[in-house]
């Protein structure tokens, strides 16, 4: 009996253990830590928009910086590839050389596709981490973060989903839900950080 109760023990101590014996909360607030010393980083983004009656996709390379701007250019659509933008809190949208991109506030916050990755930054380095789990993707370890409003209910008001790798922390994919509707997905690839 005693050997069963402790295999049982060591079994479910297991389950919640990363590849280094870490669990998913300690993961998560290494990789906080990660974020908040972040000076810099680049990623290549594909963003899904959903407005309820129509959907947008975009993709675009941007870089931020902790004492700059972030750096948007988009590469597609096509019509808009190549323009570059420089924006600051609150933006929804870019204006170049007589070239406007303007798609409306996805939230009642303001969020809009431009302030995607800034908005998933500020989630991950300053947000409520409500809920965190180890999952398998793809035979690999992923970190998966909820942050939502303490005082939030789940499915109420803006929640954002964060999927970053388990080893490195490098940010995979992040959602952002208002009154429990996905309007933004961001799929990131080519992401570092310094």
């Amino acid at each position: 009996m005693r050997r069963t109760v402790a295999a049982l023990m060591m079994a479910l101590l297991l389950t919640g253990c990363g590849a280094s014996g870490e669990n998913a909360d300690d993961l998560a607030l290494e990789a906080r830590g990660a974020y908040l010393q972040m000076e810099t980083c680049a990623a290549s983004l594909a963003i899904q928009v959903d407005y309820g009656s129509r959907v947008y996709d975009y993709g675009m390379d941007v870089t931020w910086e902790r004492e700059g701007e972030t750096t948007l250019t988009l590469t597609a659509p096509e019509e808009v590839a190549g323009v570059t933008g420089h924006i600051a809190a609150g933006e929804t949208a870019l204006e170049f050389d007589g070239m406007y991109v303007e798609t409306g506030p996805l939230d009642d916050q303001g969020l809009s596709p431009m302030d995607a990755f800034p908005a998933l930054l500020a989630a991950l380095r300053e947000g409520y981490l409500a809920q965190c789990s180890l999952d398998e993707v793809e035979e690999a370890q992923v970190l998966h973060l909820t942050v939502r409003d303490p005082e939030g209910v789940p499915g109420e008001g803006r929640e954002v989903q964060l999927w970053l790798s388990a080893g490195d922390y490098t940010l995979l994919r992040g959602e952002i839900s208002s009154d429990g509707a996905t309007v933004l997905t961001c799929e990131v690839s080519n992401f570092s950080m310094a």
